[in-house]
């Protein structure tokens, strides 16, 4: 390993991430004037909302992306970029499977049929997110469950059908640690987004977020940056030499070579940053400790490429027991297939911690495993309708966010006075997304301004 040089840094800011928080700030930051570097592990940019391509050269994303027509960011960015054009608003069809049939739930009038609760219960149901904006700040719910918050103000059958089984498929092992936060902040998203009618938009970026997360890559360069791949970072060098300046980094270590700046961010999961300053940063094992402290679920998803649609429905909750997928999102739905020459586009998301069995089962078995239960929701399906397939796995893909994780959760302070993190784990009390992670780079490029002096 190269050893970092003494001499003047060769960048002002050296990010760790090429997600959208990281180019978010890269791109900030290179505008200021900033030597910026990316360094990413990955073979492109865009973190969790990278793509891929099938076989036939269609391009989509690992995992499954749209924004809603309230969020700020991401729109405000594409602007900037003046992408705007590239901009799709499209109404949603969503849908939940339960006790074997199919309902759509996209309107206040799909709620009134909804026959597996009762009249009563389907009004509560439909009360809930007014009950819910009465919630006006989120720490006086935080110590409670998403069940013993919930329960009480839509009813036990209400929660029992609709809740309870979209927590479990989505969390798992930790369904009754979440805290109600988590459930708060989506149905208050969910509930305005809605138009005069009581449908949904959403948006999407034409040819996936990835293609977004590139345009910003091409940006960061034309301006002077520089944004490495397959260059994971696997340690740190410090020195605490100069005590009243604090513990400081001196260089980050690839396999290939060290690099140095005057300030570093670090964008990936808290474990991951964890690794990094484990080895040679010699920083204090309790801050250490307090970064693996938040616990993560692992997705795995399966991308289906099929020559004809499963249904009509864009978003299908999955709600009937024995079923293992949180979802069946038919992207095709929402993006129309002639953007996929003509394929029709499916995700199955499976969140799960890494010592389920389901994780390290062989692609070929886990397509089998998930087309056994896929066919009992579609019986006229058959496996010749596939084109091509991919699973894409994700060993960090859902913070969990147990009782009172505002007392937890690390702050983007670190102990080095030249180092700061930025992670989807401190975007709460929302939950993870591109549109927060986009504001979240932003302001980790401004405070990083702020140290540096601003403009150079």
């Amino acid at each position: 390993m190269n050893q970092a040089s003494t001499s003047t840094p060769e960048y002002d800011v050296a990010i760790v991430g090429a997600g959208f928080t990281g180019l978010s700030a890269a791109l900030d930051l290179a505008r200021a004037g900033q030597r910026v570097l990316v360094l990413d592990g990955d073979s492109g940019p865009g973190g969790l909302a990278g793509t891929f391509q099938f076989r036939d050269g269609v391009t989509i994303e690992k995992f499954y992306h749209h924004w809603f027509d309230n969020d700020l960011y991401v729109p405000q960015l594409v602007r900037e970029l003046g992408l705007e054009g590239e901009i799709q608003i499209m109404p949603s069809k969503t849908g939940m499977y339960f006790n074997g049939r199919h309902w759509r739930l996209s309107t206040p009038l799909d709620l009134l049929r909804f026959k597996p609760l009762s009249l009563f219960d389907r009004i509560r149901l439909g009360l809930l997110v007014l009950q819910v904006r009465r919630v006006k700040d989120w720490r006086a719910i935080e110590h409670l469950t998403i069940r013993e918050w919930l329960e009480p103000l839509c009813g036990k059958n209400v929660y029992r059908v609709v809740w309870q089984p979209l927590i479990e498929n989505k969390f798992g092992i930790f369904a009754d640690a979440i805290n109600a936060v988590w459930m708060w902040k989506k149905l208050v998203l969910r509930g305005s987004t809605r138009d005069a009618k009581g449908g949904e938009q959403l948006a999407y970026f034409k040819g996936g977020f990835g293609r977004l997360a590139q345009a910003m890559a091409d940006e960061i360069t034309r301006l002077g940056g520089t944004v490495q791949y397959a260059a994971p970072v696997t340690g740190i060098s410090s020195d605490a030499t100069v005590q009243q300046q604090g513990q400081q980094i001196q260089a980050l270590h690839t396999a290939a070579r060290s690099y140095t700046a005057r300030e570093y961010l670090f964008t990936p999961a808290l474990p991951i940053i964890a690794d990094i300053f484990q080895n040679g940063s010699g920083a204090d094992p309790a801050w250490l400790a307090s970064l693996r402290r938040v616990k993560y679920l692992a997705n795995a998803c399966l991308v289906l490429q099929l020559d004809r649609s499963l249904s009509d429905t864009y978003w299908l909750n999955v709600n009937d027991p024995g079923f293992p997928f949180v979802g069946v999102i038919e992207h095709t739905n929402f993006d129309s297939p002639a953007n996929y020459e003509g394929k029709h586009i499916v995700f199955l998301s499976r969140y799960l911690a890494k010592e389920d069995p389901l994780w390290g089962m062989e692609d070929g078995a886990y397509l089998d495993f998930a087309l056994s239960h896929l066919q009992r929701m579609f019986p006229a399906m058959q496996r010749d309708w596939i084109c091509d397939y991919q699973i894409w796995r994700a060993d960090y893909a859902q913070p969990v966010t147990e009782r009172n994780y505002s007392s937890y959760v690390p702050p983007v302070e670190t102990p080095f006075a030249n180092a700061r993190i930025s992670s989807m784990a401190q975007i709460y009390p929302e939950d993870r997304g591109t549109n927060y992670a986009i504001r979240e780079g932003r302001a980790a490029a401004r405070a990083l301004l702020a140290r540096l002096g601003g403009e150079r």
